[in-house]
């Protein structure tokens, strides 16, 4: 009886040992991001301008460029390259640094992959109804982006909202 129960118990320690230590591989772990540059690939700004224009166009807000949001974008298309899979995996941990670190109330994101302009993506996004939404979010005040190539030059790109 004492062997069972010392076996239970060892049984127990070891799946609890194995649940803490565990995360994910290539999770992106939420990490402070104090102050940010970043450079805009020519790419990057013209899906901002042409986001800007398609909501000039029906009477919203155009959004400001906001180096932490690409920023935080960036970790995420660099993650989606690694994993080579579109995906919003991971998206509390984003949320959650643009809350603490660009005090947003509320973040919107759409991502893709494939397009090889600015035209195409954000006609894409636009023909979704869950992507426009986001695109058409009128309290969303800032954006940002980031495109990254995979190894076959393929752009992964990730494009955050957030209303400040």
């Amino acid at each position: 009886m004492k062997k069972m129960n010392f076996y239970k118990q060892l049984l127990i320690v070891g799946f609890l040992a194995l649940m803490l230590s565990c995360s994910q591989e290539g999770e992106e772990i939420f990490k402070p991001i104090l102050e940010s540059k970043v450079s805009y690939t020519k790419l990057e700004n013209e899906i901002l301008k042409r986001v800007n224009i398609h909501r000039d166009s029906i009477g919203l807000n155009k959004l400001e460029k906001l180096d932490l949001v690409s920023a935080i974008a960036l970790s995420h298309s660099k993650y989606m390259v690694e994993k080579g899979k579109v995906s919003h995996d991971n998206f509390s941990n984003r949320y959650e640094n643009l809350i603490v670190n660009a005090d947003a109330k509320f973040v919107g994101e759409n991502v893709a992959f494939g397009f090889d302009s600015a035209k195409g993506v954000v006609y894409s996004w636009l023909k979704s109804n869950v992507h426009r939404a986001v695109i058409e979010n009128p309290n969303f005040t800032h954006f940002g982006i980031s495109t990254e190539k995979n190894i076959k030059e393929r752009n992964y790109f990730t494009q955050i909202f957030i209303e400040k």
